[in-house]
């Protein structure tokens, strides 16, 4: 049984490896698993043809960060979609596909190697299979590795597998070139908000002031693909997401803000997907939103990802920028660190937009005024039983 889970170091019960799951339950996923309807996958638009029936963009948009006028196209992109496919982004593929294979050597190591890295709540580091920590609460389908990039003094090697040989120099390369990737977007995104380059960089703390940390996703095959989520549905707590996925096995999902539509999207070979997170849509006053998404699975092949996010630095006021609230839109959320906020999301797991929301709501009561709503519509009413 030493294979299938680890005995706790925090967790509220024993800790089950979704792999272990895979291998052992036959063709009937545990109970755990299992979504409720109205959250199962759901027949969705996939990102196929570039537009659909009304003549609106269907899939996330794609941008070349080697145009010109890339800064408008991000811009466009975070406003409509709060995510996009960044192509030409200047990341060698060479090491994307080393990237991905070094993690993938990880997560075919035997369960004992795996173990010695097996992760607790009170940071989350190491090796996982939850979040949240409330005991009987639902699971996702998925195991993963969470490691610290930035600030430094949280950065430790030692709590990086060793195995196999070429994991840590690889990510160590693979982090470096994504954090350089991340600065630049950062700035774009802030002349996309009529500010200087360096105002929405500076709000996260600076170049060296930031955080930033990997999460490896890897979601094993599934029996039932149609009970369940690799993820469950949710906006990004942090500042921004780079997200690597598998070339050739579709997974992400994301709620189109215009009808709440769930999209399918087809990757494109060695882009990076960017998604804004919670954050950046505090500092821009919801301007740029951050856009519910989640994963499916597969019952033919197991996926991975890499998930790189970068954040402000945790113990940073985090407020909507004096520059971007006007009589016409007052600040819509109150003040708060990263830090407070992730406590909400270590305890409960990932719960759509609930976080933001609250906030919103704490400075609507605070203003006595009312507030924009700047949530995407729920699902149509066909899509709450599909399963």
């Amino acid at each position: 049984m030493a294979s299938c889970f680890n005995g706790g170091a925090g967790w509220p019960e024993p800790v089950v490896r979704v792999q272990a799951v895979s291998d052992t339950c036959g063709g009937t996923i545990p109970e755990r698993y299992v979504k409720p309807p109205s959250e199962r996958p759901s027949p969705a638009f996939s990102g196929n043809s570039s537009s659909d029936d009304a003549g609106g963009l269907k899939s996330i948009p794609v941008v070349d960060l080697s145009m010109p006028d890339v800064d408008e196209a991000c811009q466009a992109a975070c406003r409509e979609w709060g995510f996009f496919q960044a192509v030409n982004h200047g990341v060698p593929p060479e090491l994307l596909r080393r990237a991905r294979a070094s993690w993938r050597g990880f997560f075919r190591q035997p369960a004992e190697v795996r173990e010695r890295y097996a992760n607790s709540p009170a940071t989350y580091e190491g090796y996982g299979s939850r979040l949240g920590t409330t005991k009987g609460g639902p699971l996702d389908w998925g195991d993963y590795y969470f490691l610290h990039l930035l600030p430094s003094s949280l950065k430790n090697h030692d709590k990086w597998p060793s195995l196999p040989p070429t994991l840590r120099e690889t990510t160590e390369e693979y982090g470096d070139e994504v954090l350089h990737l991340a600065r630049r977007v950062m700035r774009l995104l802030s002349t996309g908000l009529g500010l200087e380059a360096s105002r929405l960089p500076e709000a996260f703390g600076g170049v060296g002031g930031e955080g930033a940390c990997l999460r490896v996703n890897f979601y094993p095959r599934c029996p039932q693909p149609e009970l369940t989520l690799g993820v469950a549905a949710h906006s990004d707590p942090g500042g921004m997401t780079m997200l690597l996925v598998d070339n050739h096995v579709r997974g992400l999902q994301v709620r189109r803000p215009a009808d709440g539509q769930w999209i399918t999207v087809d990757p494109v070979p060695d882009a990076f997907i960017v998604n804004i997170g919670d954050q950046i849509q505090v500092l821009s006053n919801a301007v740029y939103k951050s856009v519910e998404h989640r994963v499916t699975v597969s019952a033919a092949e197991d996926r991975l990802s890499m998930a790189f996010f970068y954040n402000p630095r945790s113990d940073l006021p985090i407020a909507p920028m004096a520059e971007l609230v006007t009589a016409d839109r007052p600040a819509l959320y109150p003040e708060m660190t990263f830090d407070e906020y992730r406590v909400f999301i270590r305890q409960r797991g990932l719960a759509g937009k609930a976080q933001l929301e609250s906030l919103q709501a704490t400075a609507k009561k605070a203003s006595g005024s009312s507030v924009i709503d700047v949530s995407c519509p729920g699902p149509p009413a066909a899509d709450t039983s599909s399963s």
